[in-house]
């Protein structure tokens, strides 16, 4: 597919997005129709207070991911998901019709036993929509694909909710509302039909029906991959944070806004469709590959204009005990629009960070316990939102306003953020390396994808600046760990760079012969730990433009590990500020303008009994071209 629209119209994920659409949509409409009837309504089923119905309908939707999410990812791995989609579509038309019994006989048990199920329901589903992906996809496709599922779900949640608010509060008859549910989950149903056979990883699990020694079994799974674990850390950060957004609304749209339902409306519209645009721009910011240099990006736009959000929110004067002022009269104050922009923004920043995070756990995981570490995701997802939304109840109730709570979390989001790229220094330094190739260089990509995604390989280059370690790390699949000449990592900012992606110093054998056999022997411990290991065979920086004759340091390597050598070139770099074109590199800050084409060029790997220097140096020659 060229990209993510086109997958739209593919039978790999057409089926799946509208099952998920549908689904997401049905669980909305009825949440928040049940709840703003109760709301109005209550005296008529209870004598509960609304405050009360309202947090215990919130609570029994989100407690069955406690419950079943390490059953449910338990299934997921076991049966074909595609099977699974259907089965729990199924189960979604039986829920409805026990929400109609429950409208029918005026039975507020039964309304909210059907609101439990409806979350069940979710919770069986939540492993095979992500589970799935994978098996559906090529690589460059997950993050366009993840990008979709994301904001379908986000506009199917606001479409959702809207609808069930405008059946409940138009005074028709409650069995509309059920009626309504059972119509959406029979056309659900009807997509799931259409989703590709995905078979079972581990059909032979054996299902361990005790949810406590299960999740924390499914816990285990993430933890294996520190990466892996670190980005569930931050999805699950990602709900908390833009949970307690979310649960302000509507005492925000009413007490500082000033406004009505419609205010409260228009926050939900305006931040779900930054959610949407973000995820959407994934793809065309990562070049239709999982980039972790995103994350960060995400996380300082979560930070500021959460920090804005608060700020401006802080200039509005108090509000008076009037009539709620129309969405237009809000409107025509310049600081709403602010406050408007702060909340795109924030749902912007928030798709660019959550979109790669779930490619990234879904790419990364094995694919035999894949929908279990997904299951383990989704238990810590409500988890925190659990705490998160506690936080928030007690910081408001020691006094604090809404406008500080959001200074609070936006506060709370950077050391949050510091604290994972100080754990796992990839993402951060990803980002510089997106950073870079985003604003000094417009970067083509043609064969990058046979660098391997797991496995010992070794990636082999022309060199012909100070960056072109960094380029090559943008476009990676997975962390390359470089042999460099030992004098780089004096270089400032790059030197930074380097030593935390582990490069391997080296030096001549008569300048440092110590130095140079640790860097050999540094070399094979990596390889033999699976690792993905570069190295410049010329031996130096071209100051010429030229290829210079490959150096039998590769073949010293391949004698002590025989893995599969990857070629690359790098066309277009020699003449830019980092080459040695004309003089000493970085020496003349006007060479080549920002956003000059460049481009790296891969060959599939070269078995390690045919990896000579000649026969290497012939590939990359003929890869490099005549593009100097």
């Amino acid at each position: 597919m060229s990209n993510q629209y086109g997958l739209m119209q593919a039978a790999r994920l057409k089926p799946l997005f509208w099952t998920q659409f549908l689904g997401a949509f049905n669980d909305n409409l009825y949440k928040n129709a049940l709840v703003v009837m109760l709301t109005f309504q209550s005296v008529q089923w209870t004598t509960l207070r609304p405050e009360i119905l309202a947090n215990l309908a919130a609570g029994l939707f989100i407690l069955p991911f406690f419950l079943f999410s390490a059953t449910a990812g338990q299934l997921a791995d076991k049966y074909d998901k595609a099977w699974l989609a259907r089965q729990t579509k199924l189960l979604e038309v039986l829920i409805m019709g026990v929400a109609a019994a429950g409208f029918f006989i005026h039975s507020l048990a039964l309304l909210l036993a059907a609101l439990f199920l409806l979350g069940l329901q979710s919770t069986l589903f939540g492993p095979v929509k992500y589970a799935i992906l994978p098996q559906h996809l090529k690589e460059e496709e997950l993050v366009g694909g993840n990008a979709l599922v994301e904001a379908g779900t986000f506009v199917a949640i606001l479409i959702g909710t809207l609808a069930g608010g405008l059946l409940a509060g138009a005074g028709l008859d409650p069995l509309w509302i059920a009626g309504a549910g059972v119509v959406v989950a029979i056309v659900g149903y009807v997509a799931s039909r259409g989703i590709p056979v995905a078979p079972a990883p581990a059909p032979m699990l054996k299902i361990n029906p005790n949810p406590l020694t299960e999740t924390w079994r499914n816990i285990g799974f993430a933890r294996e991959n520190r990466t892996v674990f670190l980005s569930i850390l931050g999805i699950s950060w990602f709900w908390l944070y833009g949970a307690l957004f979310l649960a302000q609304f509507p005492a925000f749209g009413k007490d500082v806004l000033g406004g009505g339902e419609g205010a409260v409306t228009l926050l939900l519209a305006v931040f779900t469709v930054g959610i949407g645009i973000g995820s959407l721009l994934c793809e065309r910011l990562s070049a239709r590959h999982v980039e972790l240099g995103l994350v960060p990006f995400g996380s300082i736009g979560l930070t500021i204009f959460g920090l804005d959000l608060a700020l401006a929110s802080m200039l509005l004067a108090p509000v008076a005990a009037a009539a709620p002022l129309p969405v237009g009269a809000l409107l025509a104050q310049a600081t709403t629009w602010r406050i408007m922009a702060d909340l795109l923004l924030l749902g912007l920043f928030g798709g660019l960070f959550i979109v790669p995070l779930y490619a990234l756990v879904q790419l990364r995981s094995a694919p035999e316990q894949r929908a279990r570490i997904i299951a383990a995701n989704n238990i810590l997802n409500a988890l925190f939102m659990v705490v998160g939304a506690l936080a928030a109840a007690g910081l408001l109730g020691a006094g604090l306003s809404i406008p500080l709570l959001f200074a609070v979390a936006a506060v709370c989001n950077a050391v949050v953020a510091a604290y994972i790229y100080g754990l796992v220094p990839e993402f951060l330094l990803r980002f510089l390396a997106w950073l870079l190739i985003h604003t000094l260089y417009r970067v083509k990509q043609r064969g990058v994808q046979h660098i391997p995604h797991e496995g010992a390989a070794l990636v082999v280059c022309n060199h012909v600046s100070f960056v072109d370690p960094v380029i090559l790390m943008a476009v990676s699949p997975r962390p390359i760990r470089f042999v460099m000449d030992h004098r780089i990592f004096k270089t400032p900012i790059i030197s930074f760079i380097f030593r935390h992606t582990r490069a391997i110093p080296i030096a001549p054998a008569k300048e440092d012969p110590a130095m140079m056999e640790r860097a050999f022997d540094e070399v094979e411990k990596a390889l033999g730990e699976g690792e993905l290991v570069g190295i410049f065979p010329e031996g130096r920086i071209t100051d010429s433009g030229e290829l210079y004759p490959f150096r039998p340091g590769v073949t010293r390597i391949l004698e002590r590990n025989p893995v599969p050598v990857v070629p690359l070139a790098l066309q277009g770099l020699w003449g830019s500020f980092f080459s040695r074109k004309d003089g000493p590199a970085m020496s003349k800050p006007f060479r080549r303008g920002l956003f000059s084409k460049i481009a790296v060029v891969g060959a599939p790997p070269v078995a390690p009994e045919a990896a000579t220097p000649e026969h290497l140096q012939e590939i990359v020659a003929g890869l490099r071209g005549d593009w100097k």
